[in-house]
């Protein structure tokens, strides 16, 4: 266990100049300040698999990184669903982000192979039902444009029908923009898309 970005760098940043593949898992590219100290802006030349929650495309800045990291090779996924911060390193460690509700963030770093493999596996089950970044992507430029008008729809209380009209989509149309909407919020009901599409500055 390693408490702080500065003793996480200090004991692990080895890990990331080993040349074997890794896996990380965010919510966003600021989840793992000591991947950024030692990360290169060159082209990756061994597997690497990125996997982030929606978020990371409503921020100009991190959408921009996170294409760039595509560019240059990492496979990139997005998914909607809850995930645990994670890093992997090939077979040799993997490092398990927790929370920051005591201040400083702590780090479980684990080098036991069954662990490793343990972890390896939740991370390869997240993977697999999450969307590659070029398809969520396109979905969301669908729903972008409409998104605070919809927001202000679900604000006002108004029935769906009475949304959709207003909004000159079909019942049909409208229910699946909303949906849509939630998952790429990363939202479990509409009360929660709203509280964090003013998190994320949309309204």
């Amino acid at each position: 266990m390693v408490f702080g970005e500065a003793e996480l760098f200090e004991r692990a940043a080895h890990l990331f100049t080993a040349g074997e593949p890794v896996a990380c898992a965010a919510h966003d590219l600021y989840a793992w300040a000591v991947a950024r100290q030692v990360s290169r802006p060159t082209p990756v030349d061994f597997p690497v698999r990125k996997l982030y929650r929606p978020a990371v495309l409503l921020d100009p800045v991190q959408a921009r990184h996170v294409r760039e990291l595509a560019r240059m090779g990492a496979r990139v996924r997005i998914t909607p669903s809850e995930i645990s911060e994670t890093l992997i390193f090939g077979e040799r460690a993997a490092i398990l982000a927790g929370d920051r509700s005591s201040g400083e963030r702590s780090y479980s770093v684990v080098t036991r192979p069954d662990v490793v493999r343990g972890v390896t596996s939740l991370f390869d089950a997240a993977w697999r039902s999450a969307t590659d970044l070029a398809v969520f992507e396109a979905r969301f430029a669908e729903v972008r444009p409409l998104a605070p008008r919809i927001l202000d729809m679900l604000a006002s209380g108004c029935k769906d029908e009475t949304a959709a009209k207003t909004l000159g989509l079909s019942l049909r149309t409208y229910r699946r923009r909303v949906a849509e909407l939630m998952a790429v919020l990363g939202a479990e009901s509409r009360f929660q898309a709203g509280v964090r599409a003013r998190d994320f500055g949309l309204v």
